[in-house]
């Protein structure tokens, strides 16, 4: 029981932070058009990874495409850390990492529905 309640919790929290930042990127706010270009991602590799983040928020919400979404956005998260560490920057690559734990925490803890 006490499983499930924190595993719905972090799906509430994964969700809400992937619909944010997707929505972000897609809107093309300066300060994510800023974050990527250092990487040297234009305005539409910034739209389409944004893309991306939300539909992963949305398929995590789903159990039959929870593992899915999850690895999409656990996937999205490594490409940041590995860009950020990548040009030296520890500190934002450690920023990004609660974030990667918590999918990774989410896909050893199951979907809160999954019958199983």
């Amino acid at each position: 029981m006490i499983v499930r309640i924190l595993s719905s919790i972090l799906v509430l929290v994964a969700v809400f932070m992937g619909i944010k930042q997707g929505w972000a990127m897609i809107s093309g706010k300066p300060e994510m058009l800023e974050f990527f270009s250092r990487f040297g991602f234009d305005s539409r590799a910034v739209m389409l990874n944004g893309g991306i983040t939300l539909l992963a928020s949305v398929l995590i919400l789903f159990p039959r495409t929870f593992v899915l979404g999850n690895f999409l956005m656990a996937a999205g998260i490594l490409l940041i850390i590995c860009l950020e560490l990548f040009h030296k920057d520890l500190k934002g690559a450690a920023i990004e990492l609660p974030f990667l734990v918590i999918n990774l925490a989410l896909l050893y803890l199951n979907h809160p529905l999954n019958k199983n």
